[in-house]
C-alpha cells in the first residue's frame, strides 16, 4: 500500500489521541505504518534529502497542522495530546480531517496566511489546499529539479568544451575528491603515458601509496564493451590495480556487466554521475542562494541542571 500523504494521516492521529492521554510521536509513526500495512521498505524509505523517513515526515506534518488549528497539543518534547476542540471534531464523527476542513478555524486560517508570501496567493479553486505534498516534500523536490538541471547545464558546458580543457576538468574534480594530492603534483603528470588507452595518472593518495590509471573521453557516442576492454588491457600491462573510466556520454550494459567480473577494480563515470559530482564537489559551479532550515533547539530550552 502506497505511503499515506500528510493529510490522510491527520484523522488516524487525531483518533491516536481520542483517550485524552499524552502520546509519542514515535509510537504515532508506528501505529499509522501498521494501520496503512506498510512493508518494511516503505517504513524506511526517505525523503530525496535522506534526511528523514517519509512516513515520519507526514505524520510530523499532520501534528502540525492539527496543532496549529488547535485540535492537538504538546504537553511535552515530541508528544501530543487532544485538545476540547479535537475531541469536538472526532464527535461528529468525520470521514476525513484535511486543510481543507481545518479551514473553518481561525488560528488555523491565521496559520495558513503566515506562511504564505505575496507571490504565493491561493486560488481556493486549486488543489493547493488538498495537497499531498508535505513542506519538506515540497522544498526536496524542488530542490530536486534545480539539480537536474544544472547538471544538464553542466554536462552542455563540458561538451561544448575542448579535449585538454576536459582533462583537466576530471583531473580538478579527482584532486577535489582527495586524490592526487596537490592540483599541480597531479596535473604534471596527466596525459604524459600517452599508450594503451591510457589518458592519465594520478595518486591514490596524497602520499603516491599506489597510482589510479585514467581514461577520459568527452564522447556524445555510448560507450562499448570494446572500450573498456582496451582499457582494462592497458591497465594489465601497467600492472595496475584500479582505473577511471570518464565519459561525457554513457556506457552499454554490456560494458557495466564486463567491468563487475575483472579482478582490476575500474569505475565507470557517465556524463550524468561527472555533472553530479562536479555540483557536489563544487567545480564549476557557484552557490546562488542559501537557505537554512531551522528547528528549535530543545537543549537550549531545557531547564535540568
Amino acid at each position: 500500500m502506497p505511503i499515506p500523504d500528510y493529510q490522510t494521516c491527520m484523522l488516524p492521529l487525531l483518533r491516536i489521541a481520542e483517550d485524552g492521554k499524552e502520546h509519542r510521536v514515535v509510537d504515532a509513526v508506528n501505529i499509522i505504518a501498521d494501520q496503512y500495512n506498510l512493508s518494511p521498505e516503505e517504513r524506511q524509505e526517505l525523503l530525496p534529502s535522506g534526511k528523514q523517513l517519509i512516513i515520519s515526515n507526514r505524520v510530523g506534518w499532520a501534528r502540525t497542522y492539527l496543532k496549529q488549528a488547535g485540535l492537538l497539543r504538546d504537553p511535552k518534547r515530541s508528544y501530543f495530546q487532544i485538545t476540547d476542540r479535537g475531541r469536538e471534531v472526532l464527535k461528529k464523527n468525520p470521514k476525513e480531517v484535511n486543510r481543507k476542513s481545518l479551514e473553518q478555524f481561525k488560528e488555523f486560517r491565521d496559520f495558513q496566511t503566515k506562511t504564505r508570501t505575496s507571490t504565493q496567493k491561493v486560488d481556493e479553486s486549486s488543489d493547493d489546499a488538498v495537497s499531498s505534498v508535505t513542506p519538506d516534500e515540497a522544498l526536496d523536490e524542488g530542490y530536486q529539479k534545480l539539480i537536474a538541471d544544472l547538471a544538464d547545464q553542466v554536462l552542455e558546458r563540458i561538451l561544448s568544451c575542448t579535449p585538454s580543457f576536459f582533462e583537466r576538468l576530471v583531473v580538478e574534480l579527482l584532486v577535489k575528491m582527495g586524490y592526487g594530492g596537490s592540483l599541480k603534483e597531479a596535473a604534471h603528470i596527466v596525459g604524459k603515458s600517452g599508450d594503451g588507452g591510457i589518458d592519465g595518472i594520478i595518486n591514490e593518495d596524497k602520499l603516491g601509496l599506489d597510482v589510479i590509471y585514467i581514461q577520459a573521453k568527452r564522447w556524445e557516442g555510448v560507450v562499448g564493451r570494446p572500450e573498456i576492454q582496451k582499457f582494462a588491457g592497458a591497465l594489465l600491462g601497467k600492472k595496475a590495480r584500479r582505473g577511471i573510466f570518464i565519459t561525457t556520454s554513457s556506457f552499454t550494459r554490456d560494458a557495466t556487466d564486463y567491468v563487475e567480473n575483472l579482478e582490476t577494480k575500474i569505475i565507470l563515470i557517465n556524463g550524468e554521475r561527472l555533472a553530479d559530482l562536479m555540483i557536489e564537489y563544487n567545480l564549476g559551479v557557484s552557490v546562488r542562494q542559501t537557505y537554512e532550515i531551522k528547528q528549535v533547539d530543545s537543549d537550549y530550552f531545557s531547564e535540568e541542571v
